[in-house]
Formats: C-alpha cells, structure tokens, sequence
C-alpha cells in the first residue's frame, strides 16, 4: 500500500491515520505536504467537534522518511513544520492516539496536538541530534511548553528514547492506558469533547496558545450564542446540553 493520510468522521470525530506501515508510519514528503489541505477541509466540516490524530497498526509514528531528507533536507523540515503549524492552529480539540514508536517528527505532531494518550509501551524520542538537524524554534517551544526546559533539552541534547511513563511523569502525555485500552478510552473522551460548547473550547485553545489579544471577540461570541443560557437551562434540568455556536469561518 502507497503512503497515505485516511480520515474518517463518525459522530462528530475526525480521526486521522499516519499509514506507512512498511516504515513505522514514517511520514513522506507527499505526507507532509497533504495534511494541511486535509486539516483545511476538516476545520470547514461543520460535523466535526473533535479530531484524533494516530497511526495505523501498532506504532504512531517514527518521524520522517530519512530518504526525503537525504534528497531535500531543507524541504523536508520545511513541509514537516507548515505540517506541524497546521495541526497546531486546528480550531477544535485535537487528541494524538499513540501505540508504540512516537519519534521525531511523529513527536513534533503529538506535541501539536491539543492532548496525547498513550498506550503502554509507547516510546517517545525527539531525535534531531542524531542527524544533525536544527530543530525548529516554534517546535521546541511547544516541546518547552509541556515538559519545561530541563526535560525539553534532555530530550533535545541527547535523542533517547523514553518511556510512556516517563513521558507522563514529565508532561509530554495526558494519560497512559494499559493495552488493549486506548481505542476505548480515547473513544469516551472524545465523545464527551463533542457534548461540549465549542464556543468554549475555541476561546480557551485560542487563549493557550497566547492569543491574549482575542478577548473582546470572544465576549462578543459569548453574548450572541446562547450556549450559557443552554448550560445553565441543561444543568437545572438535569440533561445534557445542545449547544448550537458553530464558528462562522
């Protein structure tokens, strides 16, 4: 099978394979270069509320293919980090779903993810010293930002791998699951992510990631949605919520 990016959308989540099996789901340059225009049409998707991010089989990732390096190295990181840009900017909770390998640029697309859940037994790495690549400066401050500068340069300086308990004692994970259990619990949670107010969760992805200066959009969002009227109306009367705010492109 070609290197692809598969998408499916099933009540109201959007999962997202890595599929290159042949290489660990290592991503090609024609898979760097089509999850943006993929992300494009998933934001535009007003069926959308949540989007999983995994790999086919039993590994999520081991980063790029080493041959589109050897041919293009400059391209290469180029394409990985508008990839990388994408997936951060991604208007609606994003969730990386992780078995086995998540390494190099696997790990650059799980630290752009929103959330990370891991499977026992995943191992993470951020490899560019093993290959003499400059890691981009965007890249490791997302890295900066979930684990703090001491374990981002350990991982940075050295290349190694470590464990998912490890990566969850250090913040790089959300949640480790035991085997076997990551597709059920990643299942749950996404489907309580699609019963919440998108109004929300756009407002606080917007404020986490720094945009400070989008408060009084917000609040103007926030007086005309009626998604704090429902709340309030659902929790009263004791039944889940119908929020109806949709971004409006």
């Amino acid at each position: 099978m070609e290197p692809q990016l598969s998408h499916s959308v099933t009540d109201g989540v959007a999962t997202v394979v890595i599929d290159h099996r042949a290489k660990r789901n290592a991503m090609t340059a024609g898979m760097w270069r089509a999850l943006p225009s993929l992300l494009g049409e998933l934001t535009d998707d007003a069926a959308v509320h949540a989007l999983v991010l995994t790999g086919a089989g039993d590994t999520f990732c081991a980063g790029a293919d080493i041959s589109t390096l050897r041919d293009s190295p400059d391209e290469a990181q180029g394409l990985a980090g508008l990839a990388e840009e994408a997936l951060a900017a991604f208007p609606k909770p994003t969730l990386a779903a992780i078995r086995g390998h998540c390494v190099g640029g696997g790990s650059q697309l799980a630290a752009a993810c929103d959330l990370r859940f891991a499977e026992e037994g995943a191992l993470f790495g951020v490899t560019p010293a093993n290959l003499g690549i400059v890691y981009p400066s965007s890249a490791t401050r997302r890295l900066v930002s979930l684990v703090g500068p001491a374990t981002a340069k350990y991982l940075l300086f050295s290349g190694e791998l470590i464990d998912a308990e490890r990566a969850l004692r250090t913040g790089l994970v959300d949640e480790v699951l035991p085997g076997g259990e990551l597709g059920k619990r990643v299942a749950e949670f996404t489907r309580l992510l699609s019963t919440r107010s998108l109004l929300t969760q756009a407002a606080a992805k917007e404020f986490a990631n720094g945009h400070a200066d989008r408060d009084a959009y917000w609040t103007e969002q926030a007086r005309g949605s009626g998604d704090a009227a429902e709340g309030v109306a659902a929790f009263l009367e004791r039944r889940e919520p119908r929020f109806t705010w949709r971004a409006s492109g």
